[in-house]
């Protein structure tokens, strides 16, 4: 039996969550066309017969501009510290040498596996140049070319990861998927939503909190705040006749159903705190830190 960590690294939207997403076959981490979606680091367990991986999604690894950035740089420097195995994501039509100079720059002391990525959307030529330029680099021990969306090459991708692996005994009961709770979950599918319906900078400066989770027999009721800076956010989020917060919880609403498998009753509530990124308070209320 194998059994370790293989934590994710990569760029801003170089695909790290579209990538755990397709790895687990389940909807764990939002994804979406902006950057910097992800803020937690979020751990998927991934059981068979003869081993288990602890996959981390760690956020893109950015220059911090806020106490909520530092939070978010602080998970993937806690990542950095308790891999078995590195996964260094780049996007293949992306600047491979930016890309090298983040992996150089984490100085990782565990085999790294280089994940060339969107390999859909590039031609033969430049996908062998790009396996061939990360080959070389130090840090490397595999090279591995996928499309995360599209599920190529992610079969033969697990192999190369598991021979990496210290052996050992499983770290959890194999029905565990993740160990977050379930409300993180909720919550992370609701700004998903606000990051496709809302425009430019509004959905980097909302958290949400879920006040109440109640399993009934019928269904599951869910009351969550949406938490912004400024009062014209809240009333782009509200919408004429409040079509926009409507909007955002419907699609909410649906893909939370999908997740719990189960009837959802979904309220959401605006609120206004200014300045909630740099507040110490508000970010630990909001699950950021520890």
């Amino acid at each position: 039996m194998k059994s370790g960590f293989v934590n994710i690294f990569g760029k801003p939207n170089a695909g790290k969550s579209t990538l755990l997403n397709a790895l687990m076959g389940e909807k764990l981490a939002i994804v979406s066309s902006k950057v910097q979606t992800t803020r937690h680091r979020i751990k998927a367990i991934l059981t068979e017969p003869d081993y288990q991986i602890i996959f981390s999604d760690t956020p893109g690894i950015i220059e911090p501009k806020y106490k909520l950035h530092e939070k978010m740089m602080q998970s993937v420097k806690s990542a950095l510290e308790d891999a078995d195995v590195a996964l260094l994501i780049v996007d293949v039509n992306d600047n491979w040498e930016e890309s090298d100079q983040i992996f150089s720059g984490l100085k990782l002391r565990v085999p790294c596996v280089l994940v060339i990525n969107k390999i859909d959307k590039a031609p033969a030529e430049k996908i062998a140049a790009c396996m061939e330029y990360f080959r070389e680099k130090p840090y490397c021990r595999r090279v591995v070319a996928i499309s995360a969306l599209k599920g190529a090459g992610i079969d033969q991708f697990i192999q190369p990861v598991v021979e990496l692996l210290p052996e050992g005994e499983p770290f959890y009961d194999s029905d565990d998927i993740s160990d977050l709770p379930t409300k993180f979950f909720v919550s992370e599918l609701i700004r998903e939503k606000i990051y496709e319906v809302a425009q430019d900078e509004i959905p980097y400066h909302t958290a949400v909190l879920i006040r109440e989770f109640k399993e009934k027999q019928t269904l599951v009721k869910i009351v969550a705040d949406i938490i912004v800076h400024r009062e014209t956010q809240k009333a782009i989020l509200i919408g004429e006749k409040g079509s926009m917060v409507k909007k955002i919880g419907m699609a909410a609403r649906k893909d939370i159903e999908a997740f719990l498998n189960q009837k959802v009753f979904l309220e959401l509530f605006i609120k206004v705190k200014p300045k909630w990124r740099d507040n110490e308070l508000y970010l630990k209320e909001y699950g950021y830190g520890s």
